[in-house]
């Protein structure tokens, strides 16, 4: 959902972070275990499979379907923000490369996973400024250890091309880190220009590492000798524009010797780019995780309703989703034989809306307009008709909804922009905006001012909007026709078109008013930002200026409280923040839906990590 996986689109970082592979179709927001830096206070445990236990069969496939919101299509650990989905993280790099810090899964909720993590928990020293990381003895599938070097080599690369770093936000990460340092073959030391608030600094900052084999990609083409290039600025930016240049040439991952040497659980296999991907065991992985499979494999469908077709003959998938339109035909994966496991992740959802847009851009900056379009969608109507009410839920702010966590303000709780066209159409009205019986609304009071449309609002100017939506998921398909009605009633017309998750996610980028991909006026890939990579929900990365994964959104009391937020774990910092914003809509926020996912009865160990990538390695078949 990223972030940043995700975060964002991650279902956004474009995690978003979790929006992805495997019934993200519905994963829209939510989660049922706590924030990380709640996780003290609020622990749960992850979804699990429900199936009875039996012995564990040694081998075996087991297939999963990829959802209607994006496929892979990026193997270098070091995304940028356009690459920066679950899709990308949480079902394919966190497969093959293992980041040094893992959240969520094993009972952990979305806190901190010792078990799965490269590296023990860090130690902080010098009053929070120094930090120090201990790896554990892994090694790669040629037979090197994974050491400090490869922490360096990752750090030495992002240092000299954070620009390009999709979770990049300037001041944050590697900003903050004035030096670090190898101490041996298994510690780094990291050296900090102010003491941050721990679980933030370890979730939203070190999270980001992955630890890279240096032996293997310290190069600056194929045929060149492996160095240590990555030590001088220019030369980190030759080895990072030579590896980037290598993963945007999907035709070669199959082949391409760089991509055959990783550290985790898995090694890959087959990749095309319709997002068909086989995975084997790694025989050199050192986890204690070791996986039971002898391959994994994820499929690639074009709608919800052919993957429910698919599931519903019984014996192409291990696991699959019941799409929301279909909540009502729960008996018939019953009868193909799967049992359902109901999950959410830690994530938020919206609508996004470009500020930057040089045609409606000074449209959205007027508060009294996003909160007409804010009236106008009826979340708790949609959740009712749309979802059978038992789908989904309302999302009103930055801070998930769900579970109850001690993050969440009344101002969120209270929607403090109810349903209402009679609202929305008044404070149109009162702005300088004449609604006509049809169409619509004209600007007839330009300028700023009390009573007049807002600054940059030229007379005559039109309330309309061009609205691009996720392909291939029949309730969102449904949410929009409902939105763009009830906003017609209000003289706000919107323009509906449909394309699949990576599309939205690549054309919704932060932009420049000059910048030709600035065109986009309102994107919605279905699942708004999930908090994978980093786990805690400070908003840097989505609502502070400059937002690598944002909409150009910028507001001084906004940045200040991020970065409360970031000093601070005060759930009363967190609590400011969450009122500001659910006030102040950087966004359009939208409902939340449930995963459910379908599991064979013959599959067992499954879980679904609301923060970090799956782990079929823990999954087993029995006979």
């Amino acid at each position: 959902m990223g972030q940043s996986s995700g975060g964002r689109k991650l279902t956004t970082p474009r995690m978003v972070v979790l929006a992805g592979a495997l019934a993200l179709v519905l994963a829209a927001c939510g989660s049922t275990t706590s924030s990380k830096s709640a996780a003290k206070s609020t622990s749960a445990s992850s979804p699990t499979s429900s199936a009875p236990s039996s012995s564990a069969v040694q081998g075996g496939t087991a297939t999963l379907a990829e959802g209607a919101q994006g496929t892979p299509n990026y193997i270098f650990p070091l995304d940028p923000a356009a690459d920066l989905t679950v899709a990308n993280i949480g079902y394919f790099q966190g497969l093959i490369y293992r980041p040094l810090y893992f959240y969520g899964g094993d009972g952990y909720g979305v806190g901190l996973n010792p078990k799965k993590s490269l590296a023990y928990p860090p130690v902080y020293t010098d009053g929070g400024k120094t930090v120090i990381v201990k790896l554990k003895h892994y090694q790669w599938s040629d037979g090197k250890p994974v050491t400090s070097r490869d922490v360096t080599f990752f750090m030495n690369l992002l240092v000299a091309n954070k620009a390009q770093y999709g979770n990049y936000v300037k001041g944050k990460f590697p900003d903050n880190v004035t030096s670090y340092q190898a101490k041996g073959p298994y510690e780094v030391v990291f050296h900090l220009n102010r003491a941050y608030n721990q679980a933030w600094f370890t979730g939203d900052e070190l999270s980001n590492i992955t630890p890279l084999p240096q032996h293997a990609w310290d190069k600056t083409s194929a045929t060149g000798k492996v160095g240590n290039y990555d030590t001088t600025t220019k030369g980190a930016k030759a080895v990072y524009n030579f590896l980037a240049g290598q993963a945007k040439d999907t035709s070669t991952y199959n082949t391409n010797p760089l991509w055959k040497v990783v550290d985790g659980p898995w090694k890959m296999t087959h990749f095309d780019n319709t997002g068909h991907l086989t995975f084997v065991p790694n025989p050199r992985y050192s986890g204690p995780d070791k996986p039971h499979l002898s391959k994994f494999e994820e499929l690639p469908f074009t709608s919800d309703s052919a993957q429910f077709d698919t599931l519903l003959t019984g014996n192409q998938l291990s696991v699959g989703y019941l799409p929301a339109q279909d909540l009502g035909r729960q008996s018939l994966a019953s009868r193909a034989g799967y049992h359902p496991l109901r999950w959410a992740q830690w994530q938020i959802n919206y609508i996004d809306i470009n500020f930057n847009n040089p045609q409606v851009g000074p449209i959205f900056h007027q508060l009294y307009i996003r909160q007409a379009l804010q009236h106008l969608m009826d979340q708790t109507g949609d959740v009712k008709t749309i979802l059978d009410g038992k789908g989904g839920y309302p999302d009103y702010g930055p801070i998930p909804p769900k579970p109850a966590n001690p993050y969440l303000s009344k101002v969120q709780e209270s929607n403090p922009y109810p349903f209402s066209i009679s609202a929305a159409r008044k404070l149109l009205q009162t702005h300088g905006w004449k609604i006509p019986a049809s169409g619509p609304a004209t600007c007839t009071r330009p300028g700023a001012g009390a009573g007049h449309c807002g600054a940059g609002i030229k007379a005559g100017q039109q309330l309309k909007f061009n609205l691009l939506y996720l392909s291939g998921s029949s309730y969102m398909q449904r949410e929009m026709e409902v939105y763009k009605s009830d906003a017609g009633q209000a003289g706000i017309v919107l323009s509906l078109s449909s394309a699949p998750f990576n599309t939205v996610v690549s054309e919704t980028l932060p932009c420049t008013p000059s910048q030709a991909q600035c065109k986009w006026q309102m994107g919605n890939w279905g699942a708004g930002f999930a908090w994978s990579y980093p786990p805690v929900p400070t908003g840097e990365l989505l609502f502070q200026t400059g937002a690598p994964d944002g909409n150009s959104y910028s507001s001084p009391t906004a940045d200040r409280l991020i970065n409360d937020t970031i000093h601070s774990n005060s759930s009363a910092v967190m609590k400011s923040y969450d009122a500001y914003l659910s006030r102040n809509l950087p966004v359009i926020w939208q409902m939340c839906t449930y995963t459910i996912s379908e599991v064979s009865n013959k599959l067992h160990g499954v879980s679904f990590n609301p923060v970090g990538p799956i782990t079929p390695e823990d999954w087993y078949l029995t006979k």
